[in-house]
């Protein structure tokens, strides 16, 4: 296997089970919408509450680059299992 650059680009599935995580979901007034499948989603796993918490806190705040007047228009949602 290559070696990758940052650990949050997972270049295989993850076969850990956790309990603990978030989905993400792009709304519909984003133009991205127009170059993803309808309904796009995506599910971030973690081992505990705390940790998701925090990972929630994160992206969730404006991201750095954003020019004045940009706003976020992502969804996040606390899933347990």
């Amino acid at each position: 296997m290559s070696s990758i650059c940052h650990p949050h680009n997972l270049v295989t599935p993850a076969t850990e089970l956790k309990n603990f995580g978030i989905r993400v979901k792009l709304r519909s007034s984003d133009p991205f919408c127009n170059l993803v499948v309808n309904n796009w989603q995506r599910e971030h796993w973690f081992n505990s509450a705390n940790e998701r918490d925090i990972a929630l806190v994160k992206m969730s705040e404006k991201y750095v680059y954003f020019r004045p007047g940009d706003k976020p228009s992502l969804d996040f949602e606390k899933i347990d299992k």
